[in-house]
């Protein structure tokens, strides 16, 4: 986990460099569409901060109080840049507002394009590492912080190519135009960015895929039982907790209902890191007739 949080670290010097050239770029032109592109980057040191100590939180062993671990602090932090990005969105609909009211003027436009799109650039690059990174430890901090800068990705190129329309025909009234449309991206990226993390916070279940992968494995490890029911998933943060009840022949012996549990769990953690299974094992009385199929 810590080279996770290295790449957490990262975003934070890069998002400062991104800061410097999308301002400046802004700055140079006064353009109300280089204003929201500079504004949405402007929250990114936060959202980066506060990924990288969520990263360290969630990492934090079960104790007392979280006798579950810390992990859900991932969720948390996600739920927050996703209110920084819906809030970032607002303040983009009310200078884009200003300036159409007043009037877009647009100064030293070449230099400024060029700024931003050598920022673009970085960002895109950075983003496409934070989902990677992000998919493969299986982090929502690190998949949201990717999320956003890909996003930013999306309306910089947008706005890019609107502005050199609106220099190339003299329409400078599309600035404040492209300015409203990229909050409105911001805002839906924003809601998404909730809305998956909320999930995560109710205690939602893996993807359909994963829940049967793991049917799959308990189906095939688990000879010498008779049944699988009340399976149940949830995620954590980077981790995964299973239950379910494993019905096996009332004559069986602690012993040997035992190894059916270790052999199931043995095949489970050899494809899935950070899942935590707990197994009932209950006599054939109990079983209900359906649920996972033992093969």
């Amino acid at each position: 986990m810590q080279q996770y949080r290295g790449v957490a670290a990262g975003s934070i010097a890069i998002s400062f460099l991104v800061i410097a050239g999308k301002g400046a770029a802004w700055w140079h032109t006064g353009g109300a569409a280089l204003f929201s592109d500079a504004l949405e980057s402007l929250i990114h040191p936060a959202t980066a901060l506060l990924t990288y100590a969520a990263l360290w939180f969630a990492v934090r062993p079960a104790d007392a109080n979280h006798p579950f671990g810390h992990g859900k602090a991932e969720f948390f932090a996600a739920v927050f840049e996703g209110g920084m990005i819906i809030a970032a969105a607002l303040v983009i609909f009310q200078h884009a507002w200003q300036v159409w009211r007043q009037g877009a003027v647009l100064a030293d436009p070449a230099l400024g394009l060029a700024l931003n799109g050598a920022t673009t650039l970085l960002n895109a690059v950075w983003g496409i590492v934070l989902l990677r990174v992000g998919r493969r430890a299986r982090s929502p901090a690190l998949s949201a912080d990717g999320a956003h800068l890909l996003s930013d990705v999306a309306t910089s190129f947008g706005l890019l190519l609107g502005l050199i329309l609106a220099v190339e025909t003299g329409a400078l009234w599309l600035d404040p135009l492209l300015a409203a449309a990229t909050a409105i991206y911001v805002l839906i990226v924003g809601f998404f960015v909730i809305r998956a993390s909320v999930d995560g916070l109710m205690d939602a279940a893996p993807s359909p895929a994963i829940v049967a992968r793991i049917k799959t494995l308990v189906a095939e490890h688990a000879a010498g039982a008779l049944e699988v029911h009340d399976l149940r998933t949830r995620n954590a943060g980077q981790t995964t907790f299973l239950q379910f009840h494993l019905v096996v022949p009332g004559e069986m012996t602690v012993e040997d209902a035992h190894a059916i549990c270790d052999r199931i769990e043995a095949a489970l953690h050899h494809e899935m890191t950070g899942l935590v299974a707990t197994i009932h094992v209950e006599p054939e009385s109990k079983a209900k007739h359906h649920g996972v199929v033992v093969v």
